[in-house]
């Protein structure tokens, strides 16, 4: 599944960026667990666990996809929808304040993302079910 190894080794990064935020801002406030009331922790935290969230799904979809033969520009769109919905998503919920439209582009694109692979797993599966 190459395209699906493509786009996830595009997000792995991004991962461990958001992780590296949560660590760093625990250690700067001693908090070894929860948020210790900290908003910017809490703030780290939720972008980290949104992208924990969506991306693994997404992720099995587009692989899903991708083993039952959906062709490959679809599967590069897909893609590309994920890696800009996340990252838009994790950039605009990381800002004070929130830039509010790059956390709706990129939940709306996740969505999406999410429905359409969901869609080409369906097309791909019937035929295959009869």
């Amino acid at each position: 599944m190459p395209v699906t190894a493509l786009y996830a080794s595009l997000l792995a990064p991004l991962f461990i960026l958001l992780s590296v935020r949560v660590i760093g801002a625990r250690a700067s406030r001693r908090v070894a667990i929860g948020d210790g009331g900290d908003a910017e922790l809490v703030r780290r935290m939720r972008v980290q666990a949104n992208f924990a969230e969506y991306a693994p799904l997404a992720l099995i979809l587009l692989g899903l996809a991708e083993s039952l033969g959906t062709h490959r520009a679809v599967l590069h769109g897909l893609g590309l929808m994920l890696v800009i919905g996340r990252a838009a998503h994790a950039w605009g919920v990381s800002r004070n304040p929130e830039p509010f439209v790059f956390r709706q582009a990129g939940m709306g694109l996740t969505f999406t993302m999410i429905a359409l692979a969901a869609l080409a797993c369906l097309a791909g599966a019937l035929p295959r079910l009869a």
